[in-house]
């Protein structure tokens, strides 16, 4: 029964030379009667369960309190299984690898920079344009609203208000403040935790994980092997296939906001990029934001045409582009996606809602290789014939 097998009795030798007899043990006979019938059986499992949650709550209560550690080596690692192709082009051009990994990692900066430099001019350049659009639009909400069928008066409107003002000025904005610095600094230490450990990751990668495998031997070490080139393949080819996907998205809507007329047009653009990559719920979440932008800035008839724009984007992505991009990178369910971004944002918050889903197809991925390249483990394999 594994947990409560009893070792078999050593035999001992009889008075007669040349014969062994086993002792009896009718206690032992009788514990091992009560173990192997089935409420014996079922407990012994739910033991094993409540052992293998409990090692794993361990584990994860342990994880949240180190985050500033964790989910930097986390995001490094994601961020490693994505770039390390080109490190490896690079490599085979004969680069030394320290060099294809300094290349490879200014080339991931240089990028991330020129986005955040796109943003934040886009905002400078159209924030007086976006005030008075948001003024005005907020005057023809509040008419919008006077033409409702249920009254709202004037000093609804301007309590409202005035509560909005009394809540920036409350000393519970300044505590947010002060836990915004701080939250800050953690943001600023746990992204040069990243850089330093993305750079090992890519320079030293396979042989981290080789001395990692160094207790195993024979089929045990091959599995190894198996496991780290299926979740490294995983998470890179759902990372770049999620980028080239929330890149068609961005570009998409970005062009049909231009048209519209919407301002901020990328900075919106690079937030439905990056809400990409939040499975389910993402592309919506873009498209009621850049719909709301539209609302309060353009008007109403504009608000509409954007909500359709990014509709018709997000059917032509799930329809066509997703299936062919990213082929059999996620082969999650999506009631089985919706657990993992669900665990993920209350154990992390939004990185945990990002990695949750990459980091679940790479433990499925794994099982789907734990016996042999195309063989499973023996509890995920198929055992007969599934007709629903």
């Amino acid at each position: 029964m594994g947990l409560f097998r009893r070792r078999a009795p050593r035999p001992v030798a009889d008075e007669v030379p040349g014969t062994l007899v086993v002792p009896e043990s009718p206690a032992g006979s009788a514990t091992s009667r009560l173990w192997s019938d089935g409420f014996g059986r079922v407990g012994t499992r739910s033991l094993q369960v409540l052992a293998v949650i409990a090692v794993i709550a361990v584990f994860g209560y342990v994880g949240t309190r180190l985050t500033l550690v964790v989910v930097p080596v986390l995001i490094a690692l994601v961020l490693a299984a994505a770039i390390f192709p080109l490190v490896s082009v690079l490599r085979r051009t004969g680069l030394p690898a320290i060099v294809a990994t300094w290349i490879a990692l200014l080339a991931l900066v240089a990028l991330l920079t020129g986005i955040v430099w796109l943003v934040v001019l886009a905002v400078v350049n159209q924030w007086e344009e976006l005030q008075a659009q948001a003024l005005d639009g907020f005057d023809s909400l509040q008419t919008y609203v006077q033409r409702l069928p249920f009254e709202i008066t004037d000093e609804q409107v301007a309590s409202v208000r005035d509560a909005a003002v009394n809540l920036l000025q409350s000393d519970a904005v300044g505590s947010g403040a002060l836990a915004g610095v701080s939250q800050t600094a953690d943001f600023v230490a746990g992204f040069f935790i990243m850089i330093v450990v993305l750079f090992f990751f890519l320079k030293d990668g396979p042989a981290m994980w080789e001395f990692l495998l160094r207790p195993f031997e024979g089929h045990r070490y091959e599995r190894g092997r198996r496991v780290g080139a299926a979740t490294v393949a995983t998470l890179g080819g759902y990372v770049r296939g999620t980028a080239i996907v929330a890149a068609v998205d961005a570009i998409g809507i970005g062009i049909g906001l231009a048209i519209v007329g919407v301002p901020l047009v990328i900075p919106l653009s690079v937030l439905v990029f990056l809400l990409a990559f939040i499975p389910l719920v993402g592309a919506t979440l873009a498209g009621v934001l850049a719909a709301l932008v539209a609302l309060v800035a353009v008007g109403p008839v504009e608000a509409l045409i954007v909500v359709a724009i990014v509709v018709a984007v997000n059917q032509l992505e799930g329809d066509f582009l997703q299936p062919i991009v990213m082929g059999r990178t996620l082969r999650l369910h999506p009631l089985v996606i919706l657990f993992a971004l669900t665990a993920g944002t209350v154990l992390v918050g939004i990185t945990g809602a990002v990695l949750a889903v990459p980091i679940a197809a790479s433990i499925w991925r794994a099982i789907q290789v734990w016996d042999g390249p195309d063989l499973p483990a023996r509890f995920a394999r198929q055992k007969r014939a599934e007709t629903v």
